[in-house]
């Protein structure tokens, strides 16, 4: 507890980051499967000899530089900027040990930086084989980027034996590595398709556009058939609360679960039987709804991912309010106020039992709850009387358990007990 609390109005600060991290989960994986989309593309119009794919493929590379270098790399730096002020001590222990990671990732990151520019720039300066050559240089370096964000991303769901080792290989390579970077490869090239869908939809000639929409329709179908079975391979290695969390355990989480399945299965079947069957009808219109639902399919499967993975911000090593499990123990034994940093209240009184109670809750609590707005206390609690507030305190891993028990000692818990009391029993000012 060595940070200091930042709160969101209204929003709540998990609410702001998924905001941010949602946006640019949606593009960075475009950036990976449309540089493959690129060179695989440019070869087509090699191959069948026609300048007028050379041409679309110019322009749906301006399309990717300008989204995934301006619009991507804005939201790279919100997920950061948004992490460290939420979240500061779950994102310093990403920080700290996977520092090399990291360090290799930006190396590759700049390679692919670099890497789009020259080949953007590149056309009618660059020969065919060079100009293509750094396509597979852009297209590889994104990948390796993913491959090594996705190691630390689903380590924080499954550490695995890093637990006991902290070894980084142990941690890096986790039990849902592997799948979940098999289904991010999967999901980049379906996005790769859907956003080429819109390009595709602007050209003019109709005889063109029906080829490069019934093209990119062509790019759903692998991803589509494999994710069913890397989905099934993901929610064989994670832990087991996790996965009876996202089939019944939390309504909502089967609920988004439920979303990001069956609007899949719609993008599908319309991206691939509708476009077949009048490629030519295929408007700007449809592929905007049809990018639409993909980011709604995004939101809801990194939202589900999220959400199995409460009460921790790292499986079973931090919880979500940022105190340490091994640490545990000794907060609840000297207080939660005792052990932050920050608190201007340190002990409870009966003169500052109420002040003390809402600084109980900002320690606490407001790393997931708002007091007015995204998953706001003042409803739960409302007519609520104290006592009763204490009884569910004392036992809220077991009645809700992605909630962390609750960490602060047998005084702390009377005074939030009592803060929420009088929260519950007022009208919420305008």
């Amino acid at each position: 507890m060595n940070y200091p609390v930042w709160e969101v109005p209204l929003l709540g600060g998990g609410l702001l980051i998924a905001g941010v991290a949602i946006v640019h989960v949606f593009i960075a994986h475009f950036a990976i499967g449309g540089g493959l989309f690129l060179v695989l593309t440019e070869m087509k119009g090699y191959r069948e000899g026609d300048g007028r794919i050379i041409d679309y493929v110019r322009l749906h590379s301006r399309f990717l530089i300008l989204l995934t270098l301006v619009l991507g790399a804005l939201t790279g730096v919100g997920i950061w900027f948004t992490i460290s002020l939420v979240q500061p001590a779950g994102t310093s222990a990403l920080i700290r040990n996977f520092m090399w990671i990291w360090a290799i990732e930006w190396v590759f990151f700049g390679v692919e930086i670099a890497a789009a520019f020259v080949y953007y720039y590149g056309w009618d300066r660059l020969d065919r084989r060079t100009h293509l050559t750094v396509g597979w240089i852009y297209f590889g370096a994104a990948w390796i980027s993913l491959f090594l964000v996705n190691g630390i991303i689903s380590f924080m769901l499954t550490p695995g034996d890093w637990l006991k080792t902290h070894n980084i290989q142990d941690a890096f390579f986790n039990p849902s590595f592997f799948p979940s970077t098999f289904m991010r490869t999967c999901v980049a090239v379906a996005l790769a398709g859907l956003y080429a869908f819109v390009t595709a939809a602007l050209l003019r000639e109709e005889d063109l556009r029906a080829n490069m929409i019934r093209y990119s329709a062509r790019w759903l179908v692998p991803a589509f058939l494999l994710l069913p079975m890397g989905g099934l391979w993901y929610f064989a290695v994670i832990p087991q609360d996790a996965r009876e969390l996202s089939l019944g355990g939390a309504p909502v989480v089967m609920v988004f679960l439920a979303l990001s399945v069956g609007l899949s299965a719609l993008i599908f079947a319309y991206g691939t039987f509708g476009t077949a069957i009048e490629p030519r009808r295929f408007s700007l219109a449809a592929a905007l709804v049809l990018l639409a639902m993909g980011l709604a399919v995004t939101g809801s499967s990194e939202w589900v991912r999220e959400a199995i993975r409460k009460p921790y911000i790292i499986y079973d090593y931090m919880y979500a309010n940022s105190i340490r499990v091994e640490d545990a123990p000794t907060v609840q034994a000297q207080g939660a106020l005792a052990s932050s940093k920050w608190a201007t209240v340190r002990t409870v009184t009966p003169e500052n039992r109420i002040q003390a109670g809402k600084q109980v809750f900002r320690l606490l609590c407001s790393s997931c709850h708002t007091v007015d707005g995204y998953n706001a206390i003042r409803p739960f609690v409302r007519d609520w009387p104290e006592d009763y507030i204490q009884q569910q305190l004392g036992q809220l891993n077991v009645l809700k358990p992605i909630m962390p028990p609750f960490l602060g000692n047998e005084q702390e818990r009377d005074a939030l007990a009592a803060w929420l009391a009088t929260l519950g029993n007022q009208e919420q000012q305008p």
